[in-house]
């Protein structure tokens, strides 16, 4: 890997961000790991990085880029930082104000950016043609099943977005047919974000696979907490009909990621196993978004608030310290008022139980492929507790059940 254009980008008197190497850095990042990548390289982004307030252009970008990066070197390593999720336009209550729509049609628009990068990648497997991240590259007949399961995986986005998606006779010419209809409006922005969001730590063909459908969680948790505060806002003034439609459109979204497990579930334990030796540290009990939602659904106890899943977070663990509302305590309100008020609103019970239901599916998938990658005694990703935890964290309870007959959150844990 040359480091020739990254040393002509920091030998100029006033380089510009919009001129800055990213494809050679990645290129060399994707050849050697993260883990592994040379100290020439580690050296010279330094470089950059100290340069950025003579740079000219805006630095946003480049800077998370250069931070996710310089990680390992600056022992700054997590599952942020993993998974680059500085780089992905993740929803955030506090900053995402759009209408429910339009939120929806770009979580949409960059799950697929995701998903038809990760197939891109496997067709080139298929295709035999010279991809990065060689090793132990799945046989034929198991990157066809991936592919069946990466286009399924896009379909209700594909919808909801107006794509139209012939038929094919298999999996292979359907991918391709998918990766050529949805890069026919990609813009330089989108063609950055996708490439600078793939930074393995090592060179095993699977991890694509992994940090692509973690990412593509991540930006649909994230859009899940936005819909809970907004329910949450809802029911604080007393529009519970809207409430519950906006809780069923995220229980319905939730429930869309099911095809994601079957294609998680396509990796082989052994590539899990090799490149896995390289990600301690990083964690989805680290998981911000995840946090988010479970916390917005119902604040966590004293014990759970001073275990590891968030102490890992401690911008939500302040935000619940400064009270943060959930939707428990919002239906409180309600019922302490009236307390037959929400077994009036049938739209409103039917989304809590809708929500509620797709959160238990969601975790008991979750922790049967990860007692099918780890066993039901191993430590986890980055050194966590493992099977006992689920992956976001330990399970727990979606919302508080306090036996109330007009409690409709009354749901116990898996």
């Amino acid at each position: 890997m040359n480091t020739e254009p990254l040393q002509r980008w920091l030998a100029q008197r006033r380089p510009t961000t919009h001129r800055f190497p990213y494809d050679c850095v990645v290129d060399a990042y994707q050849h050697h790991g993260k883990q592994f990548v040379p100290k020439t390289w580690t050296t010279l982004l330094h470089s950059a990085r100290e340069r950025l307030p003579q740079v000219s252009g805006p630095h946003g970008h480049l800077a998370a880029f250069l931070d996710t990066t310089l990680d390992k070197t600056d022992n700054k390593y997590d599952y942020r930082s993993y998974l680059a999720l500085p780089l992905l336009p993740i929803p955030d209550p506090d900053s995402s104000t759009e209408r429910a729509d339009r939120l929806l049609a770009h979580r949409d628009r960059f799950h697929l950016l995701l998903l038809s990068d990760l197939i891109d990648f496997e067709l080139r497997a298929v295709d035999n043609i010279e991809a990065p991240l060689p090793q132990l590259r799945p046989d034929p007949p198991v990157v066809r099943k991936r592919l069946r399961h990466a286009v399924r995986a896009t379909a209700p986005a594909l919808r909801r977005l107006s794509f139209d998606m012939r038929a094919a006779a298999d999996s292979v010419t359907l991918a391709r047919r998918l990766t050529a209809m949805t890069s026919i409006d990609r813009t330089k922005a989108d063609q950055l974000m996708v490439r600078t969001t793939m930074l393995p730590v090592f060179t095993v063909h699977d991890e694509y696979l992994f940090i692509r459908v973690l990412q593509a969680f991540e930006l649909t948790f994230g859009l899940l907490a936005v819909d809970l505060a907004a329910v949450i806002a809802a029911v604080a003034e007393d529009r519970l009909p809207a409430a519950g439609i906006r809780l069923t459109s995220a229980a319905t979204l939730l429930h869309e990621t099911t095809p994601l497990w079957p294609l998680l579930a396509t990796m082989q334990p052994e590539a899990f196993h090799t490149f896995r030796a390289y990600t301690d540290g990083a964690s989805a009990v680290q998981s911000r978004a995840y946090k988010l939602v479970e916390s917005l659904c119902h604040t966590p106890d004293p014990q759970r608030l001073r275990s590891v899943a968030y102490q890992s977070v401690p911008d939500v663990y302040a935000r619940i310290g400064r009270g943060q509302t959930s939707l428990d305590d919002a239906l409180d309100t309600i019922r302490a008022a009236d307390h037959r008020a929400l077994a009036e609103i049938p739209v409103l019970a039917d989304g809590i139980r809708q929500f509620a239901t797709a959160v238990h599916r969601w975790r008991r998938t979750h922790y049967s492929l990860a007692v099918r990658m780890l066993g039901t005694h191993q430590p986890g990703t980055g050194a966590t507790l493992g099977t006992p935890y689920l992956l976001y964290g330990r399970d727990q309870p979606v919302f508080r059940n306090s036996h109330d007959q007009t409690d409709f959150l009354g749901c116990s844990g898996v």
